[in-house]
């Protein structure tokens, strides 16, 4: 049995359960929604374009707090990586700042820029900047230092020493750090939009628990795990397998 109709039997009896369930009326119909009444609210969420206007403002969002922690994360792993003293210091302050929830800059964000966009964008951004910068420092940190110093012998200096010797020695552990960031930053977008009043994914979660509508809530969190299964797998999952042939790491699938 191959991979995909392992999933599909998998999740088809995943739902049959769910449907078992939602019949014994173990649980009210308002707490255990049927399969069914969740897809009407999806349905009925497309129709009105309610959740296509959510997953525009909350993708919106989130690439663009993620690009923003990207190009810090660079930079501050960069600098980083010439001193010692700054890994043993800022390093340490950064592995500190990785562990606290993104949630908890929330409350400074409403104080610096309001109820508004600015805050949802600052939150992605603290919430994923320092785990991209750690993950980029420790794929720098096991490059061979034959490596770099092949480059310089070869004359290679500053940025283009960076940029075409660095950056590809990395690359295979490099992803690894942009998928953690990732994840960060799409977990700080919805705990930032549930608690700030705006459009996207987070506020209708919220209308849904507001109206005391499980099925919406539920319908809700299905269209979060599909976007972000979606993009693991056609981003993150397929880079992984091109670098991982291309430096002869594993075959092709």
């Amino acid at each position: 049995m191959n991979r995909f109709l392992k999933n599909v039997v998998f999740y088809a009896i995943l739902i049959g359960a769910w449907y078992g369930i939602a019949r014994a009326h173990i649980w009210p119909p308002y707490l255990v929604p049927a399969p069914g009444d969740v897809f009407d609210a999806l349905h009925d969420g497309f129709k009105d374009h309610s959740i296509w206007i959510g997953i525009r403002i909350s993708m919106e969002r989130v690439v663009l707090g993620y690009l923003i922690s990207v190009a810090l994360g660079f930079i501050l792993s960069l600098i980083l990586s010439t001193s010692k003293t700054l890994q043993d210091t800022f390093g340490r302050l950064f592995t500190s700042l990785q562990l606290l929830p993104s949630i908890g800059w929330l409350p400074l964000a409403i104080l610096w820029y309001g109820l508004s966009d600015k805050a949802i964008l600052f939150v992605i951004v603290m919430g994923s900047v320092f785990s991209i910068t750690m993950g980029l420092e420790a794929s720098l940190a096991t490059i061979p230092r034959i490596i770099p110093m092949a480059g310089r012998n070869l004359g290679a200096k500053g940025w283009k020493l960076f940029w075409y010797v660095l950056l590809p020695a990395s690359l295979p552990n490099l992803i690894s750090g942009l998928k953690q960031g990732w994840s960060f930053a799409w977990r700080a977008l919805i705990s930032a939009e549930m608690i700030i009043v705006s459009l996207g994914l987070g506020q209708l979660l919220m209308m849904g628990r507001d109206l005391n509508d499980m099925s919406v809530v539920i319908a809700i969190m299905i269209v979060i795990f599909v976007l972000g299964w979606a993009i693991d797998t056609l981003v993150f999952r397929t880079t992984e397998r091109y670098i991982a042939h291309r430096w002869g790491l594993s075959n092709p699938s």
